[in-house]
């Protein structure tokens, strides 16, 4: 398996925070096929062969994802359009 882990610091209030979080996952979701669920101040995502979340704390952003075999060799795109789409919600 390959990973993907991805941590951003924040100064948003936690509302404001997990507003963009849904937003980066709506983004991933469209261009990905991923379902997404919030559980507390997480959000999971998954579908065949990706499972991740993305945990918002009062100060930082941790995106973590591991991909099964065959998304292994798309790890790279992934994880920069997750870096893309972080970086026009929370710069």
């Amino acid at each position: 398996m390959s990973t993907i882990d991805i941590k951003r610091s924040h100064g948003l209030e936690m509302d404001k925070a997990k507003k963009k979080v849904q937003r980066v996952a709506d983004h991933i979701a469209e261009r990905f096929g991923v379902d997404c669920a919030w559980q507390g101040n997480m959000l999971n995502f998954s579908r065949s062969g990706v499972d991740g979340h993305i945990k918002v704390n009062a100060k930082s952003i941790h995106v973590f994802a591991e991909l099964g075999f065959f998304l292994m060799a798309l790890r790279s795109p992934i994880e920069s359009e997750i870096e893309r789409y972080l970086d026009e919600e929370f710069s």
